[in-house]
């Protein structure tokens, strides 16, 4: 395997991801940010999280997949979320879990960051996904 996670002794724990990628390989795969529109550029579950994560997550698997790679071969995530609140964290957790097992996500997850800001690529959008992957 090209990717290992880890989380070092004396690290922040528990949360719902590793701390650290170690990656080998030559092929860097890169998946802009993604958001909720379908194939069409149609808003996808306007207004809800949770919704929009998920579609995020499923169109970066099928980035990933463009370029040969899945989840597995993820060395980190951004996560990009309008309006942060922590009130807001179920919501994205749920966002996560509903697409765990369908995109085989690893669990913990791959080193990660959740970015509060003020706005997105529209009005509607609530939350931005993007990968970074490494395949040997």
């Amino acid at each position: 395997m090209s990717v290992q996670l880890l989380t070092p002794e004396g690290m922040f724990q528990p949360v719902p991801y590793h701390h650290v990628a170690a990656a080998t390989g030559s092929r860097h795969i890169h998946v802009a940010g993604q958001i909720a529109r379908d194939a069409d550029g149609r808003p996808v579950a306007p207004g809800d999280l949770r919704g929009q994560l998920a579609h995020a997550m499923r169109s970066t698997a099928r980035g990933l997949a463009g370029a040969g790679a899945t989840f597995s071969d993820v060395v980190r995530l951004r996560f990009f979320v309008t309006g942060w609140q922590p009130e807001k964290y179920a919501d994205f957790v749920a966002g996560i879990e509903d697409v765990t097992e369908e995109l085989a996500l690893p669990t913990p997850l791959p080193p990660l960051s959740a970015i509060g800001v003020d706005y997105l690529f529209e009005p509607d959008v609530l939350v931005e996904v993007e990968a970074y992957a490494v395949l040997d």
